[in-house]
């Protein structure tokens, strides 16, 4: 009885591997007939509606602009990094590098974790008008991202651009 199931299944498996066909669990037949989202809704309430708030240094909500936002960072900190993940902990190999590369000037290090806060990737990008991250701004010039740090740190570029900012890292 056992050989004659254990047949059976492989038989089963055998013809499925061979056939091109399409199987039930697949998603390439499914359509989408839902939204989350709908427009001019009358059920909906204001307060429901999503709201394009930026995040302050409690990392609380807050009524500001994300161009409002970055351009505070900009301007209060010496050395800004848009990052994926945080310092101590980059969720990238661009962002780790960008931090390690930093990192040995000892200076003081403000970041933003854009993978929390989307409208927060779209407002950098949009500021600086650059597509990739992270984003390094020092003396509230933007400089770019990890390639040019690592470049400017090769030729010493970096070290001369650093070189009046000293003091413990820092992040937020």
């Amino acid at each position: 009885m056992a050989r004659l199931l254990s047949n059976t299944i492989l038989k089963g498996i055998s013809r499925a591997s061979q056939s091109p066909r399409i199987v039930p669990a697949s998603f390439n037949h499914v359509k989408l007939r839902f939204s989350t989202t709908i427009p001019n809704d009358p059920d909906s309430h204001a307060d429901f509606q999503p709201n394009n708030k930026a995040v302050n240094e409690s990392g609380s909500c807050s009524g500001i602009n994300i161009k409002e936002l970055v351009d505070k960072d900009v301007k209060e900190h010496p050395i800004v990094i848009y990052m994926k993940g945080y310092p101590d902990l980059p969720q990238c190999g661009f962002s780790a590098l960008a931090v390690r590369v930093l990192k040995q000037y000892n200076v003081p290090i403000t970041a933003r974790n854009i993978l929390e806060y989307p409208d927060l990737r779209t407002g950098v990008k949009a500021y600086s008008n650059w597509p990739t991250f992270p984003q390094i701004f020092i003396k509230g010039e933007f400089i770019g991202g990890s390639d040019i740090i690592m470049n400017m740190h090769q030729t010493g570029e970096l070290k001369e651009k650093l070189q009046d900012i000293s003091g413990k890292e820092e992040s937020e």
